[in-house]
């Protein structure tokens, strides 16, 4: 589908950095199935990883990709860290993987496996299992730790998604309007995200009236948008696989005046946690941030599972880097550092005292906390 987008260098110094971390462990290689850390250990960026994808690192030697035969050329073009063995589909990647290790001669030795991953199924788990003797130990969460701080080269492609978020809300914010179809304000947003350089989002746009709010991953229908009644939006532009994402509520023709007031405090919220956002600052301590001024707004019986989560690499079907999140929670004693990216989220709806909503991509760099997507905040009317 695209290049590789990052240099030799940088594909280096993360397998480094990895190697570093099996060392620590003692394990003689590893094994990784999560597409999005295939992703950022080789930069292969297709649709084929749908089809089991295992990325095979010894300790010292050459890396080796194993998926379908025919993802040669994408694989060949885009991949330098890693040789390619294409398995038909008249066989598994097991068969491939377990053929392999006996050839790297790291049979009846310490192997790394993800076990927590979409990108690896039990039954292709317990066939590799079954066919290759080794010591398999959970390296789950190795490489999605280190994908947390971002280099220079990630910082680019998410500030180049955030521009692209901003394109795509302002063209669905354009197209809402009392009795716009669901599914035109869609085809603004997605066709003005193409025009924008956009690449495939991990998923969304999610755009849909106030009545359906609940339904957290839902999109698009085939209904009508009306006065009166709210238009959630939340949405990434993607880059590379990065995202950068944001999200709004559109009010159609008016505001009441508990939605404008809510959406003050929604405001002073989101800057709240912006502000708590410091290297060596823990995760509770910035949801504790935005808690204090939903609590000082007499709004204290109102909790949240968290006030934003970790973003960057997302392969479809989400953009959350996986399929676990790392959300800034109350309980969270995950250290936020230097070069770390968040989608923020400020949310107050049901209340009891109006509603709105706000959030947007945040990175932190050497000189602080950086707001990346730019589109305005509440209340918005159209």
């Amino acid at each position: 589908m695209h290049d590789n987008p990052f240099s030799d260098a940088e594909i280096e110094q993360r397998l480094t950095r990895m190697r570093a971390g099996l060392q620590l462990r003692k394990l003689d290689a590893a094994i990784f199935a999560s597409p999005e850390n295939v992703f950022y250990l080789t930069g292969l960026d297709h649709w084929g990883y749908f089809a089991p994808h295992l990325l095979i690192v010894p300790l010292v030697g050459e890396n080796i990709l194993i998926t379908r035969a025919m993802e040669r050329v994408s694989v060949e073009k885009q991949v330098r860290s890693a040789q390619f063995r294409g398995h038909p589909d008249s066989e598994t990647a097991a068969d491939m993987a377990a053929r392999v290790l006996k050839e790297m001669r790291v049979v009846a030795k310490n192997i790394g496996l993800e076990f927590w991953t979409s990108g690896l199924s039990f039954g292709l788990a317990s066939s590799l299992q079954s066919q290759a003797d080794a010591r398999w130990h959970d390296i789950s969460g190795l490489v999605d730790q280190l994908r947390l701080v971002k280099s220079a080269e990630e910082q680019a492609l998410m500030r180049r998604a955030a521009r692209i978020s901003d394109v795509a809300a302002e063209a669905a914010i354009a197209a809402i309007a009392d009795g716009a179809k669901e599914s035109d304000v869609a085809a603004a947003c997605t066709g003005a995200m193409i025009r924008s350089g956009g690449h495939p989002p991990g998923f969304g746009p999610f755009i849909r009236p106030g009545g359906r709010l609940g339904e957290e991953h839902a999109t698009w229908g085939d209904g009508h948008y009306n006065k009166g009644e709210p238009v959630f939006l939340e949405l990434s532009g993607c880059v590379s696989r990065y995202h950068a994402p944001l999200g709004r509520l559109v009010h159609i023709g008016s505001v009441r005046d508990e939605d404008a007031r809510i959406a003050a405090i929604v405001r002073q919220a989101f800057d709240a946690v912006v502000s708590a956002i410091k290297p060596g600052t823990k995760a509770k301590t910035v949801y504790a941030a935005w808690q204090q001024v939903v609590d000082d707004a007499g709004l204290s019986h109102y909790r949240r599972h968290h006030c934003g989560y970790c973003v960057g690499i997302g392969q479809p079907p989400s953009w959350t880097g996986g399929n676990s999140v790392t959300g800034l929670r109350h309980d969270s004693d995950l250290e936020i550092k230097t070069g770390m990216s968040f989608h923020i989220l400020s949310w107050l709806m049901g209340s009891g005292k109006g509603d709105d909503f706000l959030s947007n991509t945040v990175l932190l760099t050497e000189s602080g906390p950086e707001v990346l997507t730019r589109l305005k905040s509440g209340p918005i009317v159209v």
